[in-house]
């Protein structure tokens, strides 16, 4: 079974893992071929977005942003309410947001080029293998972009969300922008 089918359990149930229906479910899918999977896998994420516009929680910016929002989490197996918290704490939904320090769009990635490629690193410029300002500016690169390299952060911090949230926001925040972050979400839910 895919761990992407945990999440769509998980979110559809309201809580984050149920292992002892995983394997049912798993063996559901199985048997009922990759059309039908498919197909209850959109019914899912369908039912996810519906639930992302009626929540109350997120500003009208964000929830704009639902269906994009929703697809990329399932891409990424991540939870869709992590990233509308991290877009409105980041860009409170403005696709064409651009911070003092260079970050750019929804999830306020620092690109290659303009005010970000004057930060130095030891082996040179910072953000040198990142894509540029004109990709960024696209809501589903900027989303797809930030959302893969979040997930790698909390990979890389053995699922310590906030930890990866530290490394994911402005420097000079650390574990404030982490807290904000986190805070939101568990508004969201």
């Amino acid at each position: 079974m895919h761990p992407r089918w945990l999440i769509v359990v998980g979110i559809i149930t309201g809580s984050l893992i149920i292992i002892g229906s995983s394997i049912f479910i798993g063996g559901y899918f199985n048997a009922v071929g990759e059309e039908d999977a498919s197909a209850i896998q959109q019914a899912g994420q369908r039912a996810v977005v519906d639930k992302c516009l009626k929540n109350n929680e997120i500003k009208d910016t964000v929830s704009d942003w639902c269906e994009l929002i929703v697809h990329t989490a399932y891409q990424h197996e991540m939870d869709p309410l992590l990233i509308a918290a991290v877009i409105e704490t980041e860009s409170a939904g403005n696709a064409d947001a651009l911070s003092k320090s260079g970050a750019v769009g929804l999830m306020q990635v620092m690109p290659r080029d303009g005010i970000a490629s004057q930060f130095q690193c030891i082996n040179g410029p910072c953000f040198a293998n990142r894509p540029s300002m004109s990709k960024l500016y696209d809501p589903v690169y900027n989303v797809t972009f930030g959302s893969q390299y979040l997930s790698g952060l909390i990979e890389h911090n053995d699922g310590d969300l906030r930890e990866a949230l530290r490394n994911y926001g402005p420097r000079d925040m650390g574990y404030t922008y982490a807290d904000m972050v986190l805070s939101l979400y568990q508004r969201y839910q």
